[in-house]
């Protein structure tokens, strides 16, 4: 399995983009998955998909994207984790 290039952004790519961040890189590595992992402004996102394999947001999703873009505001509330887990360790799989 290949290392999984994953963008997180939030509005600012500051403050909840970290905290979804570590939560992001415990979850591959939980998973016996590599990925890096890169903090973004979602205003970047347009921009960098190309060299990545997937998008993970918390904040609204201002476009559609050739990457499978994830929301994970779940990463902040605690409510619907394991939802979101598990629908970013599926896209990891179909992408490798």
């Amino acid at each position: 399995m290949r290392k999984i290039r994953v963008l997180v952004a939030c509005g600012a790519g500051i403050a909840t983009s970290t905290v979804v961040t570590q939560k992001v890189e415990e979850l591959f590595k939980k998973n016996g998955m590599e990925a890096d992992v890169d903090q973004i402004k979602i205003s970047q996102a347009a921009g960098k998909q190309d060299g990545a394999d997937m998008l993970i947001s918390t904040t609204v999703l201002p476009q559609e994207y050739d990457i499978p873009a994830i929301k994970a505001m779940s990463f902040l509330t605690g409510v619907g984790t394991e939802e979101t887990e598990k629908e970013i360790i599926d896209a990891a799989k179909q992408i490798s």
